[in-house]
């Protein structure tokens, strides 16, 4: 734990979001920071921090972001989330696919 400010429940939302970002596939050290912000953030929003950025009250909340960009809305993924899909695996001439195309590949 980065931070001996946080609270019990602030411990329990870092560690859930650093699992989720190494089941992810991400470096325990990128996990760590995502984590760390991700928390210092609600932290912000909720008035539990000193201080507080603009944008870290004002914008949208790292929960509903995620969400947004999890790809299960009515247009499915973005064409750039199935380009890195496709790269993953690996596909040939993805760089020329369209996102149909790319969905295809990819297996929706």
């Amino acid at each position: 734990m980065p931070q001996q400010a946080w609270s019990d429940k602030r411990e329990r939302q870092y560690e859930h979001v650093k699992q989720s970002q190494l089941d992810e596939g991400r470096s325990e050290d990128r996990a760590e920071e995502i984590a760390a912000r991700t928390v210092n953030k609600e932290r912000a929003r909720s008035g539990e921090s000193d201080q507080a950025s603009r944008t870290s009250t004002h914008d949208k909340s790292s929960s509903r972001r995620g969400g947004e960009q999890s790809g299960h809305g009515p247009r499915g993924r973005t064409r750039d989330q199935l380009y890195t899909a496709a790269r993953k695996k690996g596909v040939k001439g993805r760089s020329k696919m369209s996102k149909a195309e790319l969905e295809r590949a990819v297996g929706r």
